[in-house]
C-alpha cells in the first residue's frame, strides 16, 4: 500500500507549503490553503496505458511503434533503445501547420496550429472560451479535419446546443466528436484509440483541464496536484501523438489561470480571452507562444452566431469620442505585430478629503503615480492634493513605455483645462529626469495615426527625422516642453510658422 503524506495548496494560486499558513507567500492572499493527502507513487507502477515501453503515454519520449510525429521515430535504434539523433534529420513542425479561421486567432498562434503543440486558453467565466473553440472545431470539421470535444463541464446536448447557434448542420459530414469522460486513464485510452482509428489530422479540445481526474493522484478534481498531472499527460500526449491540443483553464479573482504556474511552463502557447468592459468586444492575447510572437493581440466581436473579427480594429478604442476635451490625449501602442490608436482620459480635480485618491483603469496604478511625480518636479504642475482619475477608454490596457507622454499630457490638460488638438498623436517615454525618448517601431505608429486623419505628432526630438505626408512633426526634449506643445492651439501654430 503505497504510503501518504499531508501538503497545503493555495486555491489561489497553486502554491504548495509543507504546514498550513494564514496568509499565502505566492499570492498574498489570506485563508486560502487547502490540506491534501498525496501519495507517495515512487515504485507503483503507472496506470494501464501509461507506460512508456507500450507506446502509450508517459511522462517521457514514445516507445517503439508508438507512432510518434515525423522527427522521433528516429530516435529509435534497431535495438529498441532511444539514441540521439542529429538535428539536420529532423523536420521543422512550421511546415505541418493545421490553417485556423479566423485569421486574428491564426496571427495570434503565428500563422496556424503547430503539429503536437499545446495551447492554453484562459478566461473569465461566460467570456466566450467555448463559444470560441466550438466555431474553430465548425470550421476545422468543414476542412475536413476531426475534433474531439472533451466535454467536462457541459453535457453533450449542452454543446449540440451551441453549435446549431453557431451555424452546425446535423446532416453535414461527419468530424466533430463529444467525448463526455473527465476520468484521465479512460479518456487517453479512447483517444490513443480514436487516432489509431484515423489517418488524417486531429484536434484535442479538453473544456477544462480543472475537470480532468486521474486515480494516480490522490486529490480531488481541480486541485493543483491534479492539474498538474493531468496537463503533464496530454501534453506528453500531444507530443507523441501529433494531435493539437486545446486545454481550458480557469482564473482565479485576480484574473491568474488558476493551478500551478507550472502548467504554463508546460505548455507551448498561453492565451488570455478577456471582455471589454461589459461590451460585445472580445480580446485573445498570446502571454506566451513559442511558435509565435508574445503580445499578439486578436480582436474579435461577440455575435448571436458567435465570434467575428472587427473591421478597423487599429480605431476600435477611438469610438465614441466627442473632439478636443480637456483630459484627453491618442497615443499609438504597439501589440505584437498590430498597431493601436488608443484614448487616455484624465480627470484632475481638488481633493475633499485628508488623503488624495489614485484611481487607474487600463494602466498600471504605480505607474501613473510615478509620472505624476515627475511632472510636479520637471513641469512644475502642483497635484499633490488633487484627486487623479486616469482610464484608458473603450476598456483597453495599456503596458506599452511609448504611452507615457500622452499619460502624462492628459493629466496636465485635465488641471490646466486645455485640450489637446484633436488631429495631435502624442508619442513618447518619459525618463525620470523628465527627458522624452523614442519609442520602438515608430514608422509603423505614424503611419496607422495618418491613415486616420491625424496630421500633427508631439514625439522625441530623435525621431522627428520620421516624415510622413501631411504630418506635422514637433520636436520635443523634455516633458515641460512636449506638455506645453502638445496643448498649444492649431491656429495659434500656424500664425507662428506663417
Amino acid at each position: 500500500m503505497a504510503r501518504s503524506h499531508t501538503r497545503f495548496y493555495c486555491k489561489n494560486c497553486g502554491h504548495e507549503e509543507l504546514r498550513w499558513a494564514g496568509q499565502c507567500p505566492g499570492c498574498r492572499e489570506w485563508n486560502t490553503f487547502a490540506e491534501v493527502k498525496v501519495a507517495d507513487t515512487k515504485g507503483k507502477k503507472g496506470a494501464q496505458g501509461f507506460s512508456s515501453k507500450q507506446g502509450s503515454v508517459g511522462f517521457g519520449l514514445p516507445g517503439p511503434g508508438a507512432g510518434a510525429p515525423a522527427g522521433l521515430a528516429a530516435a529509435v535504434g534497431p535495438d529498441g533503445r532511444f539514441q540521439p539523433t542529429p538535428l539536420r534529420e529532423i523536420s521543422s513542425a512550421d511546415t505541418r501547420r493545421l490553417p485556423v479561421e479566423p485569421a486574428e486567432i491564426a496571427r495570434v498562434l503565428g500563422g496556424g496550429l503547430v503539429e503536437g503543440s499545446v495551447v492554453l486558453l484562459g478566461g473569465e467565466p461566460g467570456v466566450g472560451k467555448s463559444t470560441l473553440l466550438t466555431g474553430l472545431a465548425l470550421w476545422w470539421m468543414r476542412q475536413g479535419t476531426r475534433v474531439i470535444y472533451v466535454a467536462g463541464e457541459e453535457s453533450p446536448s449542452q454543446i449540440r446546443m451551441r453549435a446549431e447557434r453557431l451555424g452546425f448542420d446535423p446532416h453535414s459530414e461527419p468530424g466533430f466528436d463529444i467525448l463526455p469522460e473527465v476520468h484521465l486513464e479512460s479518456l487517453v485510452d479512447a483517444l490513443d484509440r480514436a487516432i489509431a482509428e484515423d489517418d488524417g489530422p486531429v484536434v484535442l479540445i479538453a473544456d477544462s483541464v480543472q475537470t480532468l481526474h486521474s486515480e494516480q493522484v490522490d486529490s480531488y478534481p481541480g486541485s493543483p496536484t491534479q492539474i498538474r498531472y493531468c496537463g503533464g499527460v496530454l501534453a506528453d500526449f500531444a507530443r507523441r501523438s501529433g494531435c493539437p491540443v486545446f486545454l481550458v483553464g480557469h482564473v482565479t479573482k485576480s484574473g491568474d489561470l488558476a493551478g500551478p504556474k507550472l502548467l504554463e511552463h508546460m505548455v507551448d502557447t498561453v492565451l488570455y480571452f478577456e471582455g471589454s468592459g461589459g461590451e460585445a468586444i472580445r480580446m485573445v492575447r498570446a502571454v506566451k507562444n513559442r511558435f509565435g510572437t508574445t503580445g499578439e493581440l486578436a480582436v474579435l466581436e461577440m455575435r448571436a452566431d458567435g465570434l467575428f473579427p472587427v473591421d478597423q480594429a487599429g480605431v476600435l478604442f477611438l469610438s465614441g469620442r466627442r473632439g478636443a476635451e480637456p483630459g484627453s490625449a491618442v497615443c499609438a501602442v504597439k501589440n505584437g505585430s498590430r498597431t493601436f490608436l488608443v484614448e487616455v482620459q484624465a480627470l484632475v480635480s481638488v481633493s475633499r478629503y485628508g488623503t488624495p485618491q489614485r484611481v487607474v483603469q487600463g494602466v498600471d496604478a504605480k505607474r501613473v503615480a510615478l509620472l505624476a511625480a515627475i511632472l510636479e518636479k520637471r513641469a512644475n504642475l502642483d497635484m499633490g492634493g488633487c484627486d487623479l482619475f486616469v482610464k484608458v477608454a473603450g476598456g483597453g490596457r495599456i503596458d506599452d513605455p511609448g504611452a507615457d507622454l500622452a499619460i502624462m499630457t492628459a493629466l496636465a490638460s485635465s488641471l490646466r483645462e486645455r485640450p489637446v488638438p484633436i488631429e495631435t498623436l502624442v508619442l513618447g517615454e518619459v525618463g525620470l529626469t523628465g527627458e522624452v525618448r523614442q519609442v520602438a517601431d515608430l514608422e509603423a505608429r505614424l503611419r496607422e495615426a495618418a491613415r486616420h486623419g491625424f496630421s500633427r505628432a508631439v514625439l522625441a526630438a530623435g525621431a522627428a527625422r520620421s516624415k510622413h505626408k501631411g504630418m506635422k512633426m514637433i520636436p520635443v526634449t523634455r516633458v515641460e516642453e512636449a506638455v506645453t506643445r502638445a496643448l498649444e492651439p492649431v491656429a495659434h501654430r500656424a500664425r507662428e510658422e506663417a
